[in-house]
């Protein structure tokens, strides 16, 4: 079998293996699975998450009453009628006519039904300079934005009119159709630039096209398979779309690693002077190793989110673990036999000035070495204690500013900034109809809604909303007789300003609400809207921080104790990845919080984190991080079983990895940093969080802080206390014999001086 008859064990040695042998039928088998689930995926259909599941407490309870009933809450719209520069009155003829005149445009469309004149519905603000034409759009909700356009024509045809007045359109419908004009394709965009950009590196990585296409042609059929297999599993946990943006990102990002990590090694096999059979199974019983102990951490670490108790990130965590275990599945299954059928082949297509000499050719040459990394790794393991602390210090630095994290969803001006009209007409109305744009939604279900104790009630409801302080009004009762259902909209106190409209909320739900429909039996009165889903969902995410938290601590800790079967391994993976997650923390809080440099990405003035962020990014993060953990320390503890010395076996492991770790960091910076460049703060922030994290985890934590603190432990490393030698083994290494026949021309081919 040429050089070295190497006997392997371990499931990712035997796939590889059996992969290499059966070429034409592991291939065959994969395309089988991709076209089944994406074919089952399609006939199945994807359910969605509902309304009703989004959230827990208050805001479901609102969201199944109104789903029981089978009410279809119209898009509501809303044209607002202002005075420029202190002139006119709403008791001024001009003001009425133009009142006057919306109502008749708005009508005369036929895309509108119930519209009320500020004069019936008191809808005119304190100063009298401003007041609201009120309506809904006909149809679903849903698809609102889609009729709305000739409804703003008209309107924008009387402000044409009325040049002493300000006359906008603003309502859930406009605001989807300006998003959708403004923002709509922006997503998709960075998701379809995020492979090119991929593929790009990679050929700078790797200088020839087919080497450089095949990490970007698993990734693309694991998230291709993934995306039928979440409409199948959709039927027992529903998906989003949200869901579906993560695990492209999650699946590009592993998919990428997992290959490049299998390639890079028996490349590396075969420029060492083995066969391409050898170098091949190496491969599999070493990186593809490594790729089953990173995959599984990964997903752990993903099942995290199954433990928030939020329909959202329950269907972010399970379609990340699910693109996750498929690009690991295929790493070491299909790529092996792909390797096998190509063999030199793999070089095809080069890449001119960028390798000028077939690596293949120069057999026996070794493992190539980064010099960069050469030369920091002799200063890092020549002063290990100052590396360690300037390291450390450097990250605590950057991770100081997490602890004054604030946290929040994110209102429509911070979301969008000023850069459309349409936010500043959200914040002028709002400055003159405090919390009117968002306001509060009392769903009143009883036994009979037009009870004269529950219409009593309903109008206590509505003047002691006002008198409490927690709005000021205009309170408005819609009836639904036939479902014995109200709907109560009261414009919260402070507005934009969620800390304060959360406090009107805190007065409506334990003071005014007990005070008037708690008195009445068979009354349910949850309260939802737009704030109150937010404090809903911070309630429930607060619950879920620690749980979570704990279970992907514990569990990647006693993975990595497993597979690499020493304490000090497990200890220090989970204490590196936490101050790498820090560091992303605090990277966060500086620039969107604090503006340090917000310019830079287009973030000022946001003031805060949103709300989902923190979490989201500590579960993504943990997972991600363990990629390059995992690969780095095994091929440390690959070299020290070959008999170096634990200060060469760290050299000889982060020099020989710094090329395909830096290749993988950089695919996952660009692409993260693609969702940096979006409209939208949240995806702003998500794309930031990341690249600055992974940037950070590659660099300073795997070629600085982790080589100094190993060196520092020294054989300490692979510590194992005797009371735990009697757990699974889970290393599964190269045979003893094929090590030892291997190790000599490993020393004359690989060995970095020290």
């Amino acid at each position: 079998m040429g050089n070295g008859d190497t006997r392997v064990r371990g499931l990712a040695a035997r796939a590889g293996g059996w992969s290499a042998r059966h070429r034409w039928a592991a291939v065959g088998i994969w395309v089988l699975f991709v076209v089944l689930a994406m074919g089952l995926g399609s006939a199945a259909g994807r359910v969605d998450v509902k309304d009703s599941d989004q959230l827990k407490g208050e805001t479901h309870t609102a969201a199944k009453i109104i789903e029981d009933a089978g009410i279809e809450e119209p898009a509501s719209e809303t044209v607002l009628i202002q005075a420029k520069d202190g002139g006119l009155k709403a008791t001024d003829a001009e003001f009425r006519s133009a009142v006057t005149a919306v109502v008749k445009a708005v009508e005369g469309t036929g895309k509108v039904t119930d519209v009320t004149s500020p004069y019936d519905t008191r809808t005119i603000s304190k100063d009298g300079r401003s007041a609201l034409v009120q309506f809904d759009m006909r149809g679903e909700s849903d698809t609102a934005g889609e009729r709305v356009e000739p409804v703003l024509k008209a309107v924008e045809d009387v402000q044409k009119d009325h040049e002493s007045l300000r006359i906008e359109e603003i309502g859930g419908a406009s605001m989807m159709k300006t998003f959708d004009d403004a923002f709509g394709d922006d997503f998709q965009k960075a998701e379809y630039s995020a492979v090119p950009v991929a593929l790009g590196i990679l050929l700078i990585a790797f200088g020839a096209l087919v080497a450089a296409l095949l990490p970007v042609l698993l990734a693309v059929t694991a998230i291709m398979a993934t995306m039928g297999l979440m409409g199948i599993v959709s039927h027992v946990m529903p998906m989003s779309d949200t869901a579906n943006s993560v695990m492209l990102l999650v699946g590009l990002a592993v998919g990428v690693d997992y290959c490049l990590f299998y390639l890079r090694r028996e490349r590396e096999e075969r420029e060492a002077g083995r066969d391409a059979q050898t170098a091949l199974r190496v491969a599999a019983a070493t990186s593809g190793r490594a790729i089953i102990v990173s995959g599984v951490t990964v997903c752990v670490a993903m099942a995290g989110m199954l433990f928030t108790g939020l329909a959202e990130f329950e269907a972010m965590g399970l379609a990340s673990l699910m693109v996750v275990a498929v690009a690991m599945v295929g790493s070491v299954t299909v790529l092996p036999a792909l390797l096998s059928l190509l063999g030199e082949r793999v070089e095809k297509g080069k890449i001119p000035f960028l390798h000028p000499q077939s690596k293949l050719r120069n057999r026996g040459r070794g493992n190539r070495e980064s010099r960069f990394w050469t030369a920091v790794l002799k200063g890092v393991l020549a002063r290990p204690v100052i590396s360690v602390v300037v390291a450390a210090g450097a990250l605590l630095a950057i991770a100081a500013p997490a602890l004054g994290m604030k946290t929040q969803q994110l209102t429509l001006d911070k979301e969008f900034g000023d850069s459309l009209p349409i936010v500043q007409t959200y914040n002028r109305l709002n400055e003159a109809f405090p919390g009117g744009s968002e306001p509060a939604e009392v769903v009143v279900k009883a036994n009979d809604i037009n009870a004269p104790e529950v219409k009593s009630a309903l109008a206590d409801f509505r003047e002691r909303a006002v008198s409490s302080g927690a709005s000021r009004g205009p309170v408005e009762i819609k009836l639904h007789d036939d479902q014995n259902v109200a709907f109560v909209y009261v414009p919260l106190v402070g507005g934009s300003d969620l800390d304060k409209a959360g406090a009107s909320l805190d007065k409506l739900r334990d003071e005014v609400r007990p005070a008037t429909l708690g008195k009445v039996d068979g009354v349910e009165a949850p309260i939802t809207g737009q704030v109150a889903g937010s404090k809903d969902f911070n309630d429930e995410l607060a619950g879920a921080v620690i749980p979570v938290f704990a279970f992907v601590v514990v569990f990647a800790f006693v993975l990595m104790l497993l597979s690499f079967r020493s304490l000090t391994v497990a200890i220090t993976s989970i204490v590196l990845n936490l101050l790498s997650v820090g560091a992303a923390y605090g990277i966060l809080v500086a620039v969107f919080q604090h503006g340090w440099g917000a310019s830079l990405v287009g973030a000022e003035g946001v003031g805060a984190i949103i709300t989902w962020l923190p979490l989201f990014l500590f579960v993504i993060l943990f997972g991600l991080s363990m990629d390059y953990h995992v690969f780095v320390v095994s091929r440390i503890r690959e070299a020290r079983l070959r008999g170096r010395t634990t200060k060469d076996a760290i050299q000889h492991g982060v020099v020989t990895t710094a090329g395909v770790v830096t290749s993988a960091a950089v695919i996952m910076v660009a692409v993260f940093a693609i969702f940096g460049t979006l409209s939208m703060q949240s995806m702003k922030q998500m794309g930031v969080g990341l690249a600055a994290a992974v940037l950070i985890d590659a660099t300073i934590i795997r070629g600085v802080l982790l080589p100094a603190v190993m060196a520092l432990l020294g054989e300490r490393n692979w510590y194992l206390p005797k009371w735990l030698n009697r757990l699974p083994d889970l290393t599964h290494d190269e045979a003893p014999e094929a090590v030892t026949r291997s190790a000599a021309r490993d020393d004359e081919g690989e060995r970095v001086p020290v």
